[in-house]
């Protein structure tokens, strides 16, 4: 929960567009997005930045702390330890005032040149506007078709209809932003969060540039962990594919088991060999021990939510100075 005393501290002013920037050891790459950021929203009536240092190693947070000193659009939420992504949008989003808030990366793949489209389609009257990536210029071949595998596996799995080809660069209307901030579960996806809550939605096409600085923090492991969140989190086939391969192992095991004894009738009963009897027993060992953490997955997740504790801790908070005249 959103702690009560930060609400008290929050600015006067209303921004047309809130902009909510999750860092984690950006510090090289920040001055340069903020310089494209202010570039990008030139034109498009008052606005702030949020920036959430997401429990950084690096200089991150005095990066921010020295911009905020030149530019009064920027407030600061500094996370008393590192998160996550998902969680970092949250926080974002949770200090974000303005009537559309866009989420963007800082590491400069999302380029910010690109929101005064998304904006102009906000103001034709859509509530959700996510860029969709047109091209992905620097990813290997592997992750790009691994992530399109997920989204296509996302989309067949349940009901929640992931848009292809789309990360969290966006635009929300405050009443989706609203909508999200009720969301307060523990293992978040914010993709599917996103996408779940509705409302009229379009995209706006964009290539995907490479990293300006720095290394990615998503390597393989972290992207199947998220996977796991995003399947398990809004899905529960893993959980009837059990019961559908349970029966399935029944059906041929009743099979097996008759032409067993149609062959003993027949032509008498010879010792089994041992190489067989193994394999049988490995894999109905290997199907029941994966099933098994199936369920532990989701009992994990039932565990997780019941100790109800906060999404985040802020250890600092910063807000914009910006006044807004008349």
């Amino acid at each position: 929960m959103l702690d009560i005393s930060l609400l008290a501290l929050r600015r006067p002013w209303q921004p047309t567009i809130s902009v909510v920037v999750p860092a984690y050891n950006e510090a090289d790459g920040l001055v340069r997005f903020h310089q494209r950021l202010e570039h990008a929203m030139a034109g498009l009536g008052h606005w702030e930045v949020i920036y959430v240092n997401d429990g950084s190693t690096d200089r991150t947070m005095a990066v921010v702390e020295a911009l905020q000193r030149t530019d009064d659009r920027i407030a600061l939420v500094s996370l008393s330890r590192n998160f996550g992504k998902e969680t970092a949008i949250t926080a974002g989003l949770d200090y974000a005032s303005g009537d559309a808030v866009v989420v963007i990366d800082a590491d400069l793949q999302d380029p910010p040149e690109v929101i005064p489209a998304l904006v102009a389609a906000w103001k034709s009257g859509f509530d959700m506007v996510y860029a969709r990536r047109r091209s992905r210029t620097g990813e290997t071949w592997l992750k790009r078709t691994t992530a399109d595998g997920f989204y296509r596996l996302m989309r067949r799995m349940g009901d929640l209809k992931l848009p292809r080809d789309t990360g969290d660069f966006r635009l929300m209307s405050r009443r989706v932003v609203d909508a999200v901030r009720q969301l307060r579960e523990q293992h978040r996806f914010m993709k599917g969060l996103f996408a779940w809550v509705g409302y009229p939605t379009t995209f706006v096409l964009y290539d995907r540039a490479p990293r300006h600085t720095g290394v990615t923090k998503w390597n393989y492991w972290k992207l199947w962990n998220l996977a796991l969140e995003g399947i398990t989190s809004f899905t529960v086939m893993p959980l009837k594919l059990a019961t559908y391969v349970g029966l399935c192992i029944a059906l041929l095991s009743g099979v097996y088991a008759v032409q067993v004894i149609v062959k003993t009738l027949i032509i008498g009963n010879p010792v089994a060999g041992y190489p067989s009897l193994m394999t049988v027993t490995l894999f109905l060992g290997g199907v029941q021990l994966m099933f098994l953490g199936v369920i532990g997955e989701y009992l994990g997740r039932v565990f997780n939510e019941t100790k109800q504790r906060p999404l985040y801790l802020v250890e600092r908070y910063a807000p914009s100075a910006v006044k807004v005249e008349g």
